[in-house]
């Protein structure tokens, strides 16, 4: 009987750790006029990072730095621009992540490709700030 606990026990603590974070993360949802987009938090992010199904987008004006990983660099009050929406995914229904310094620009780049029809938008909650106060690098 005792072996048959241990046993469980194990196999409880291994399915637990071996699950992913990732599909765990929901963010927070904020609405716009036209849909939401989720923020997320640094940690939220890195683990996203770790299964790159993502595009990482940084919208922040004058550059500041990237995270690493980012796969463009987008002013936000350019996002819509037609030479800039064809660098983004085709599909509206990719995942793409956005940020900025502090986040104020990545919300307001999420609230536009909402906007547009984009329906899977993540915005860094607190940007590259955030980012760095969780003890994270920006490559400068």
């Amino acid at each position: 009987m005792k072996q048959i606990l241990l046993i469980s026990l194990f196999l409880l603590v291994t399915l637990t750790a071996c699950q992913s974070s990732v599909e765990e993360i929901m963010g927070k949802e904020i609405t716009t006029a036209s849909g939401y987009y989720k923020d997320i938090t640094p940690a939220e992010l890195d683990a996203m990072l770790s299964n790159k199904d993502l595009f990482l987008v940084n919208v922040h004006i004058p550059f500041a730095g990237n995270i690493a990983d980012t796969d463009l660099s987008i002013p936000y009050d350019q996002i819509s621009a037609p030479e800039n929406l064809t660098q983004l995914p085709a599909d509206k229904d990719a995942k793409i992540v956005l940020y900025c310094r502090s986040g104020r620009m990545s919300a307001i780049a999420a609230e536009e490709l909402v906007s547009l029809g984009y329906t899977n938008i993540w915005n860094l909650e607190g940007g590259m700030v955030a980012w760095e106060q969780a003890g994270r690098e920006i490559e400068k």
